[in-house]
């Protein structure tokens, strides 16, 4: 009588094409025959309120690299989960490093990919604190080695689909119902939509002011109205998440309004304006 082998109950992965952590060695051996770029997602652990996790921009980073990955071959190769959240830390599981610390990784990662035979590097941002981080690593991956590094943003930008847009009737930015809309379709089993609380946001009385303008994406309004919001507490500026909103949700939307619909169509258009971006560096750096 043969009895069954035991395994680990909690195991449910399986194996994801052109994700790094997945492959064999003869498997990145052979993807460098096809390929020589990379994808690295830079996300971030802190917190989403009551009905995301705490790992949402990290997780949403790495499966819209997945996705990509499917439609051309780029390696994802993601090293670090936390990023810069310290105006979160107020919430319980909020981890933030310092921006030296995620320059490091992502510099010495890079470096051991070029060693490798990597030579093209597109990195995506998948938390806004790390905004001009990541820019800063795509400069000094530029200057400072022999690859060439682009920030998915900035590289997609003129690619994606603008669509019928609804008009913005309110602020609705981080665990609001963009977020809770693609956390919907690319990590669904995390979401607990029963569990979403709308928010009274309490901001500084010049800040409060310039949120119609925001709301328009007035770009003078924008640029200062995130230069100070969402700030440490120990800044002063009176912007940390703790100060805004008891539930953590950075917006006046209720995010139960979120849909899967809305979701897929953000994420699909992300998707295509990444691999057009592929397709014209390879064509351009074709011989």
């Amino acid at each position: 009588m043969t009895t069954a082998t035991q395994t680990n109950p909690l195991w449910k992965e399986s194996k994801v094409k052109n994700y790094l952590p997945h492959m064999t060695v003869p498997e990145v051996e052979e993807f460098l025959k096809r390929s020589d770029m990379a994808i690295i997602p830079i996300g971030a652990l802190e917190q989403h309120s009551s009905h995301l996790p705490i790992g949402t921009d990290f997780i949403n980073g790495i499966e819209l690299c997945k996705l990509i990955a499917q439609e051309r071959d780029i390696l994802v190769a993601p090293v670090l989960m936390a990023g810069q959240s310290p105006y979160h830390m107020a919430f319980a599981g909020t981890i933030t490093l310092s921006a030296e610390t995620i320059l490091r990784v992502h510099m010495e990662t890079v470096e051991s990919l070029i060693k490798h035979g990597f030579k093209r590097f597109v990195l995506m941002n998948s938390h806004g604190g790390n905004t001009a981080i990541t820019t800063f690593l795509v400069d000094q991956i530029n200057q400072k080695t022999s690859a060439v590094a682009v920030d998915f943003g900035v590289a997609i930008k003129p690619y994606l689909q603008s669509g019928e847009e609804k008009e913005t009737r309110a602020l609705d930015r981080h665990a609001g119902t963009g977020e809770t809309s693609n956390s919907l379709y690319l990590m669904p089993s995390l979401v607990q939509l029963d569990k979403a609380k709308p928010t009274k946001l309490s901001l500084p009385k010049h800040l409060a002011n310039m949120v119609p303008a925001v709301i328009k994406e007035e770009p003078t309004e924008k640029l200062l109205f995130l230069s100070e919001g969402l700030k440490a507490e120990e800044t002063g500026k009176k912007t940390s998440t703790i100060e805004m909103t008891k539930t953590g949700v950075w917006g006046e939307l209720d995010p139960k309004e979120a849909t899967v619909e809305r979701g897929e169509k953000d994420t699909k258009n992300v998707i295509k304006a990444c691999t057009d971006f592929i397709d014209k560096w390879n064509e351009l750096i074709a011989v």
